[in-house]
């Protein structure tokens, strides 16, 4: 595996390359260009000039995180073949600058979604934390407006302003598409990027939804072995993959996580290592990345990885804000540079046959 860190861009992320290449075993990072809207063309010049920063402190790009797909695309309406048209043009740029993964979602209007961006914890450390009875008390237009004091003057991904300045208009988009419309147009677009995916191996690597279930009535499709292993088959193609991330999957208790990366063997492109600790099933909050402070099985998460040959990007994801360190929040420094020794350390482990957890 290798072990990378998310990082916005220079004009974006208060975490520096000079710091994520102090962590040790970080070797790369998970990046994007943070100002394209979905729909915009990506240009070689700009991925060089980012791909350029990065290798100019020492790190390598090992993936895009995200190229964002457009609402015509969801959708299925009339502007969305143009739509995929930019979107492969994106990939072939990226693919000439030698950068062969992207993560990405299909989570309709809201990206991930939280209730709260600074729930202290009894440590005094402060973490994303999500409650569906918050939800339930909420109407869609004033989701935003919830969270967003706690953003430490950062832009969220999938929490833009401008983007959420268009709730209700996006939510008429979406009022007749259901799950499995949803899913046909998800199939549609991948079946028309598989080309230039296979053409310069590119992998592109789906993020779950999360949480995993519906929220304001929204279709949720990647939430489950069941639909992942679906859209596999229905796209059976090496380059149609997975991002593994433990603690989107994780938010629905039904999911066995080691299962699932198990069954996915060979498709699973990217992982997301974190931990989630749960109050109810239905209300639960970040966790430092070791398995006794969470829910999770830490040990098992990254033990089924190893034995499947996973040999792709790790990044620890999410995490505590420690430390009165001040940044995008789950986004921060310290903790997650924590987490990435913890998962190192187990990987390490696993490779020596050492049991202990």
């Amino acid at each position: 595996m290798k072990m990378t860190l998310r990082w916005y861009g220079s004009k974006y992320d208060t975490v520096t390359l000079e710091q994520i290449r102090q962590i040790p075993g970080v070797k790369g990072v998970i990046t994007t260009l943070y100002d394209k809207q979905p729909g915009q063309l990506w240009t070689r010049e700009e991925i060089k000039a980012l791909k350029d920063e990065v290798e100019s402190a020492g790190l390598k790009i090992e993936g895009i995180e995200s190229v964002n797909v457009s609402d015509a695309i969801k959708t299925g309406s009339k502007d969305r073949d143009k739509d995929i048209d930019t979107y492969i043009e994106c990939l072939r740029n990226l693919g000439k600058e030698d950068i062969h993964l992207v993560c990405y979602n299909f989570m309709p209007v809201f990206d991930w979604t939280r209730t709260e961006l600074a729930r202290k914890r009894e440590d005094g450390s402060t973490v994303l934390a999500y409650t569906q009875e918050a939800v339930d008390s909420l109407v869609p237009e004033k989701m935003f407006e919830s969270i967003s004091s706690d953003m430490n003057g950062t832009i969220m991904p999938g929490w833009e302003p401008e983007r959420m300045a268009k709730v209700k208009e996006l939510f008429e988009l979406y009022k007749d598409i259901d799950n499995e419309k949803l899913f046909a147009n998800l199939v549609y677009f991948l079946k028309k990027i598989m080309p230039v995916c296979n053409e310069y191996d590119i992998k592109m690597a789906i993020h779950p939804d999360d949480p995993a279930w519906s929220v304001f009535g929204l279709p949720r499709i990647i939430i489950n072995k069941e639909n992942i292993k679906r859209l596999m088959d229905a796209v059976d193609d090496v380059h149609n993959g997975v991002t593994f991330c433990s603690g989107s999957y994780g938010t629905n208790l039904n999911n066995d996580l080691p299962d699932m990366i198990r069954s996915l063997k060979g498709r699973i492109h990217f992982a997301h290592v974190r931990n989630l600790k749960f109050h109810s099933p239905t209300n639960f909050e970040e966790a430092a990345h070791l398995s006794s402070d969470g829910s999770f099985d830490m040990y098992e998460i990254v033990k089924a990885l190893y034995d499947i040959g996973f040999d792709g990007p790790i990044r620890p994801d999410h995490g505590r804000m420690i430390w009165n360190e001040v940044a995008m929040p789950g986004y921060g420094l310290y903790d997650r540079a924590l987490g990435a020794t913890y998962i190192n350390g187990l990987w390490e482990a696993i490779e020596k046959n050492d049991k202990r957890k």
